[in-house]
């Protein structure tokens, strides 16, 4: 027989958004009754977020603080004209660690994991086993809506964590190493030492296309990614014992689009989280300081009625997409200025740039100051290319 369950607040979706605001809700309103509810069987998935130091807010740390994982100090970049060493604290969060601080977080019966959906809207979700949630407000954190309505590339990857049998000598983490050859795009591999014997090693391409494999004859599909994943640990000396875990995906990397139709297209009038909310940055792909942002904007709210949570994060959803007009017109110049095998360049004339400019564009905080910065010079593309590119679906960087 169907039941009923009342709360206070539903959290549709339990991934890196969705998790982040009911730890934050947890930790500011500890009598608030909130339900977490995911599809799956774990809180998170399969999943490894890394961010810079600089990406998140010191009066937002203490929501991101427990999840950490593993902390650096600095980091490397590898061009085939340019290395360098920077001296920025970069971090990693494995979702083993967010699904077990959730867990201790919230109520055992908080937690509805393994619970698909049906139907939601601003104060009730159906389940699909007949279930109801009648809430005071709900907030649709179950990741990417139709992308139909935005021009989008893509950054997309193939990552293995690896059981060493000898140590590895890696003494930092290598960010982009885009020495490699320049294929499907551009193409750099990224390395995260989290002991002496395990490292994560992420072959990555800004590629004009999401998929990750190839369809032969046959009806077989190619791994070319995860071949050129095995040809790259075995290139580095390492000894591998095993694969601990393997994760694989599709970022969208924003060129443009109609932000508004993007937010109908995941439902009218429901509050939206993470990527269902476009909120991610336009050149990465990466959510999680905007997951954060959405948290404490959250936690901070004085009324979490479904319209008054659909008005807070739509509004703050829109200024964020508005605001970063730049880094979508840079995205133009990187996927249609350049020739694909040639992109590289302009990532390595970025990382010749002052670190603290770096951090800030990662942050999504980049000043009137560094937008010059970043484009005086001699670029790495023809101006005529990056004019073309810029104009193209009407050339406006709010777009």
């Amino acid at each position: 027989m169907a039941a009923t369950i009342h709360c206070d607040v539903a959290i549709v979706g339990g991934g890196l958004a969705g998790g982040l605001i009911a730890l934050a809700l947890a930790k500011r309103h500890p009598g608030l009754d909130v339900r977490l509810i995911e599809g799956g069987t774990r809180i998170g998935g399969n999943h490894l977020w890394s961010f810079f130091a600089t990406e998140i807010a010191p009066a937002d740390r203490w929501i991101i603080e427990p999840l950490i994982c593993y902390d650096w100090a600095s980091y490397d970049i590898a061009f085939p004209a340019h290395g360098r060493t920077i001296d920025a604290h970069y971090y990693s969060i494995e979702s083993e660690r967010l699904d077990a601080v959730v867990r201790a977080a919230l109520p055992d019966h908080a937690v509805m994991t393994g619970q698909r959906v049906a139907e939601l809207g601003p104060n009730g979700v159906l389940l699909q086993n007949g279930d109801r949630i009648d809430a005071k407000g709900v907030i649709d954190a179950r990741g990417a809506g139709d992308y139909a309505a935005l021009d989008l590339g893509w950054q997309k990857f193939v990552g293995r964590e690896y059981a060493l049998a000898t140590p590895h000598q890696v003494a930092r983490p290598m960010v982009m190493d885009a020495t490699v050859p320049q294929v499907d795009g551009y193409r750099f591999v990224y390395v995260l030492p989290f002991s002496p014997t395990r490292l994560f090693v992420e072959d990555t391409y800004y590629s004009d296309t999401p998929d990750l494999y190839r369809p032969q004859p046959g009806g077989q599909n190619s791994d070319p990614i995860g071949e050129r994943l095995t040809s790259y640990v075995a290139d580095g000396g390492w000894a591998v014992d095993h694969v601990v875990r393997e994760e694989q995906g599709a970022l969208p990397v924003a060129l443009g689009g109609d932000f508004e139709a993007y937010w109908r297209g995941g439902g009218r009038g429901v509050a939206k989280a993470g990527m269902r909310a476009a909120l991610f940055h336009p050149t990465t792909g990466y959510s999680l300081p905007d997951a954060v942002r959405t948290a404490s904007l959250i936690a901070r709210a004085g009324d979490l009625s479904g319209g008054a949570l659909h008005e807070l994060t739509h509004g703050f959803a829109a200024q964020t997409w508005r605001g970063r007009g730049f880094y979508r017109m840079l995205d133009k110049m990187l996927y249609r200025a350049g020739e694909p095998d040639e992109r590289y360049r302009i990532l390595e004339r970025f990382y010749r740039l002052n670190p603290a400019l770096v951090g800030r564009f990662y942050a999504g905080q980049t000043t009137m100051i560094d937008q010059a910065r970043i484009l005086l010079g001699k670029p790495p593309v023809k101006i005529s290319a990056a004019i073309r590119a810029i104009m193209s679906n009407g050339g406006s960087t709010r777009a």
